[in-house]
């Protein structure tokens, strides 16, 4: 039987080397709508996750595709992620540290709250 392979988290460096270089994966955030007024990843969708179980259908189509998920420091995420994949979602891929630690390595203009 082979082992799963798929990773479970990204640092914050490594997707900024995956954007740079052309990828565009599906990235999720799961803060709520105030959070996001203060900061934000580029390109993102929000889904709060006090709404993730009743509208985690809305990302059926991503199933077998990978998500990169992530909120303020990384914890919220986790267990998002972790929900995902019990409801199925098959590449789903926490951002280590959340937006702080994207704000620390990778964007210094970005808020922090």
């Amino acid at each position: 039987m082979e082992a799963n392979t798929t990773k479970l988290e990204i640092t914050p460096l490594e997707l900024k080397k995956r954007l740079d270089s052309g990828e565009k994966p599906f990235i999720l955030d799961i803060r709520e709508a105030h959070e996001v007024e203060i900061c934000a990843l580029n390109n993102s969708a929000l889904i709060p996750m006090g709404e993730l179980a009743q509208r985690f259908q809305e990302l059926s189509e991503l199933k077998d595709q990978e998500i990169i998920i992530y909120c303020r420091s990384g914890a919220r995420s986790d267990r998002c992620a972790n929900f995902l994949r019990g409801q199925g979602f098959t590449n789903v891929v926490n951002l280590t540290g959340g937006i702080l630690r994207w704000a620390d390595e990778v964007d210094s203009s970005l808020s922090k709250y």
